[in-house]
């Protein structure tokens, strides 16, 4: 290495000269030893090998995971990049040496919205071959659901068929999917083999404890509980307001609530009659007597899959016997309408259940998630929910939906709840003020929408905000009108387009409002507007979608197929989101 020298015509003094000469001595000899304490020579220094972390979800649960990947990755001398299945190209995929996919299943066996273009590229004739990827899928799901875990099946088989190779055989988690998340990452990312590698023995890194999740979750006063729909409404629509104390918990207009919920006492007692057992009775292995379990512990509602498959062949019912073993999806979907895991056990009432078995068949109880309806900024230190009770009444016996009746008529303002915070990142304002908003949110829908107007206000935000709305009738069905019609007079709400659809004779939805005003929906579009829909997956959320392209292919002149490019388009922009369940 030869010595560092200062140029004859640099120019420095004579005292500058001697300092910098001192200096670049020194540093000359340090490097000749060895080089500069905590500083490699370039030649000795390593670059990590990178590992790319995919992931789609539609609650946040696989974004949470591919977050602890990326830790557990730098444990492991990985320099680890994080991204949305939407945000990569299939040439950008097929450039890539490792991949980490964590994916959740939506809805009835469906790519999560934010994995959707993606899958749609990867399944296409025209994916680029992938021999040179080394990949994992980790996939996440419910076993409540036919197609379990369907989306990670998917993905997986389809990265096989296009020559890639698995890191690890794929693990498919159910709703308590922590420590097999955790399990499975530790296993299989050391498998990548990173030349970078320090710790061969890392394991996943956990949440911190001293935060409030699903499995710790914070005791909230409830500080408002008054219902928002009208006497004569079919719908039972309530504000809930949470305290969130010393909590230190934070979240954003976009965000969801997690409640843990506890059965109804009139069911638990219903079915520890039918059992022939008392409250106290211990189950083997559980160490909380049986009253408890079905109150906090266990799904009692509706009915689990293994308890329809292990009492089918006990129960002696034909018809039910007809349903399960036809394997008629849609005629058993439609035995089951209704019916809670009390209905199924009186389907033979002189049938004796053994109490082991029974709680056998059960799944843990899970908490609800529900769309945050308040900006923090407009409500410091609370947290605001709009649900809607469910009940009906089957067999001359009335049944409640799990969570919403328990918030209705057991966290009355006073009381508490167990919560905690789900976030959203995908589902935010725009983050450019002036952009315009178009918001479309029938029902309990319009939740994340009074957050979001409340956010831009907030903010000051200029851009423009449009919201469509609707439900039954307007007299009795429009929940929040005070402040909706306060956001409208203050120029807040720069539109209001509203659909009740037993208010005339023809039914008027919010797609059907959207076409009417197609050209300035349109318009707005074109201007960088942001297009959000919230609410019922199943039907309004699909309509919506298919209203969307209509209007995008009349007023914007385009095919059928380029409209659909459009709406990628918006969609990978992220200008078209949706909180849809």
């Amino acid at each position: 290495m030869n010595a560092p020298y200062i140029p004859d015509d640099a120019p420095f003094s004579g005292e500058q000269r001697s300092w910098l000469g001192g200096f670049l001595a020194g540093l000359h000899s340090r490097l000749s030893m060895g080089g500069v304490a905590g500083v490699a020579p370039a030649e000795e220094q390593v670059k990590a090998k990178p590992l790319n972390i995919l992931f789609g979800t539609q609650t946040g649960n696989a974004e949470e995971v591919a977050n602890e990947a990326a830790e557990l990755a730098k444990n492991k001398g990985f320099a680890p990049k994080v991204a949305e299945l939407d945000a990569i190209e299939m040439d950008q995929l097929a450039a890539m040496e490792n991949v980490i996919v964590v994916i959740s299943t939506y809805g009835e066996g469906e790519m999560p919205d934010n994995a959707e273009l993606f899958w749609e590229a990867l399944s296409a004739g025209t994916a680029p071959r992938l021999e040179k990827l080394n990949y994992g899928v980790l996939a996440l799901g419910d076993t409540s659901y036919e197609l379990f875990c369907q989306a990670g099946k998917l993905i997986d088989t389809r990265l096989e068929q296009l020559g890639a190779k698995r890191l690890g055989a794929r693990v498919d988690c159910d709703i308590d999917f922590e420590d097999a998340a955790s399990a499975w990452l530790t296993v299989t990312i050391p498998d990548a083999g990173s030349a970078g590698a320090s710790e061969t023995n890392a394991v996943a890194p956990k949440p911190q404890k001293s935060g409030f999740s699903r499995k710790n979750p914070y005791v909230s006063k409830v500080v408002d509980n008054h219902i928002q729909s009208g006497a004569q409404s079919a719908k039972e629509i309530r504000h809930i307001a949470f305290d969130l104390g010393d909590s230190c918990m934070t979240y954003e207009a976009g965000d969801a609530l997690g409640v843990i919920p506890v059965n109804a006492p009139d069911l638990v007692d219903g079915i520890l009659t039918r059992l022939g057992v008392s409250q106290d009775t211990y189950v083997d292995g559980k160490d909380q007597p049986l009253g408890a379990l079905l109150a906090t512990g266990v799904e009692i509602m509706t009915p689990s899959r293994d308890l329809i498959r292990a009492l089918e062949p006990l129960a002696k019912h034909d018809e039910f016997s007809h349903v399960v073993g036809n394997g008629d999806k849609e005629a058993l979907e439609a035995f089951l309408w209704g019916k809670d895991t009390l209905d199924l056990l009186n389907l033979n009432p002189d049938l004796a259940i053994d109490v082991n078995e029974f709680v056998s068949w059960l799944k843990p109880l899970q908490h609800r998630a529900y769309s945050i309806s308040s900006s923090p900024k407009a409500h410091p230190g609370e947290v605001h929910l709009t649900v809607a009770a469910v009940r009906w009444t089957y067999n001359h016996r009335v049944h409640n939906g799990v969570c919403s009746t328990f918030l209705a008529d057991h966290v009355l303002e006073g009381a508490e709840a167990r919560i905690f915070m789900s976030p959203n990142k995908s589902f935010r304002v725009p983050q450019d003020n002036d952009v315009p908003m178009i918001m479309v949110g029938p029902g309990t829908g319009i939740a994340p929408f009074r957050a979001f107007l409340e956010e831009r206000r907030e903010l000051g935000a200029k851009g423009a905000n449009w919201l469509f709305f609707g439900d039954q009738h307007r007299e009795s069905d429009f929940i929040y009108e005070d402040e909706i019609s306060a956001m409208s007079a203050s120029g807040l709400l720069t539109r209001l387009d509203l659909a009740f659809s037993r208010d005339q004779a023809e039914k008027i939805y919010v797609q059907n409002r959207m076409l009417e005003n197609g050209k300035e929906l349109f318009g707005m579009l074109q201007e960088g507007g942001h297009f959000y829909v919230c609410g019922d997956a199943t039907r309004m959320a699909k309509d919506v979608d298919q209203t969307l392209h209509q209007v995008i292919e009349l007023h914007g002149g385009l095919s059928a197929d380029e409209a659909t490019e459009y709406v990628s388009s918006l969609k990978r922009e992220k200008r078209y989101v949706r909180d849809v369940y």
